[in-house]
């Protein structure tokens, strides 16, 4: 392959030879694993809303491609455009989160998704990898200038994301957000016993929220009592990953998905263990540990301050995600309506990891440090 040797200096070339290929390799394969089981999992929901059977599966084509283009030519960016992409994609993610509030439409209590020429769109999944940029970025500007009080504005801009999250209501966004952040806060060396104090506050919170917000009181006493619609579905994935048992039914086999309303959203996970058992079940999960793994692995060799921050961060947010989700459907925690990233049906979500990965995949190039340098 001469035109795609190290002495090519095609941009193509150059970032086929500096891009991490173990994680663009795990994340198109997630993507493809996505569509496989969108295909057995939404017909069944299809029918329900009165459209053809693969009218969700066309859509999820077009939104993996839509995002293959997305993480390639994110990670094409050098530092410099990262930031600048991602503080500008910030500012426009905070004013749709605003807008939602009030012209958002109202799904399963919550007012989370927009109308935007003619899509649904949900702006926090966007705003979570954007957000996770600017505070490694100010965080790492408070530690290089004394004079810029960098985690002091982090701490105000998330007290904000916070806030538009709450009045959504979107509990579970708020705490992956906020379990993000506070991981960045004590990377870039926050003190240990305010670390503890915050804690304790983040403990004490919830139970605030189990009395101000009905939905996530329901959802709690679901977990530990059942009943209820959530409780319907939960019992249903249970019985989905019994009857796929360790060879799972096989491809289209599976009977229990078709009886969970949210089996190509919410539920994914048991639908892979229904159709293909432990196997594909444990592949998603390694999948994903391999991601978290090569970022963190990458983070303890770094010099960047800002790279490291952001590393951590990008990875944590894809691992908790996705570590919710299959736990939700395992019961393990109470439900919450979060997707698994990269297989879970929606545009609005595969974008949104979509941009985490190219994200993070530019910031561990292995040049990227020295073309930023070099901008400087």
């Amino acid at each position: 392959m001469v035109g795609l040797s190290r002495k090519n200096h095609s941009i193509f070339s150059k970032w086929l030879w500096t891009v991490d290929k173990v994680i663009l390799f795990v994340a198109l394969a997630l993507l493809t694993i996505g569509v496989i089981l969108d295909i057995t999992a939404s017909p069944a929901v299809a029918r329900r809303i009165n459209v053809d059977d693969y009218w969700f599966v066309r859509k999820q084509v077009v939104y993996v491609l839509a995002s293959i283009v997305t993480i390639v030519v994110l990670s094409m960016f050098n530092l410099k455009a990262v930031r600048r992409v991602s503080i500008t994609g910030f500012a426009v993610v905070v004013f749709l989160l605003l807008i939602t509030l009030f012209f958002g439409f109202e799904t399963k209590g919550a007012r989370r998704w927009i109308s935007l020429f003619g899509f649904s769109l949900q702006a926090s999944e966007f705003m979570k990898p954007l957000f996770i940029i600017v505070t490694a970025w100010l965080l790492d500007c408070g530690k290089k200038y004394d004079y810029f009080p960098g985690m002091w504005i982090s701490i105000g801009l998330y007290g904000i994301v916070a806030g538009l999250l709450l009045l959504q209501p979107d509990i579970g966004m708020t705490a992956l957000v906020t379990a993000v952040f506070a991981l960045q806060l004590f990377l870039a060396g926050l003190p240990l016993i305010i670390v503890g104090i915050l804690a304790i506050g983040g403990v004490a919170s919830l139970g605030l929220l189990y009395v101000v917000y009905p939905h996530f009181r329901a959802r709690v006493d679901q977990f530990l009592y059942g009943s209820d619609e959530t409780s319907y579905q939960i019992m249903r994935a249970i019985e989905a990953f019994q009857n796929g048992n360790l060879v799972g039914k096989g491809p289209g086999e599976g009977t229990v998905k078709l009886l969970i309303p949210d089996a190509h959203t919410d539920f994914i996970f048991a639908v892979a263990g229904e159709e293909y058992g432990v196997g594909l079940c444990l592949i998603i999960i390694a999948l994903f540990a391999i991601i978290v793994y090569r970022a963190l692995k990458a983070a303890l060799k770094e010099t960047n301050l800002f790279v490291m921050y952001a590393e951590v961060g990008l990875a944590a947010s894809l691992g908790v995600q996705a570590f919710v989700n299959i736990a939700s459907s395992l019961h393990v925690i109470p439900t919450k309506g979060m997707t698994l990233p990269f297989i879970s049906y929606g545009g609005s979500s595969l974008l949104g990891s979509a941009i985490t990965v190219g994200m993070l995949l530019a910031i561990t190039r292995q040049n990227t440090a020295s073309e930023d340098k070099d901008m400087q």
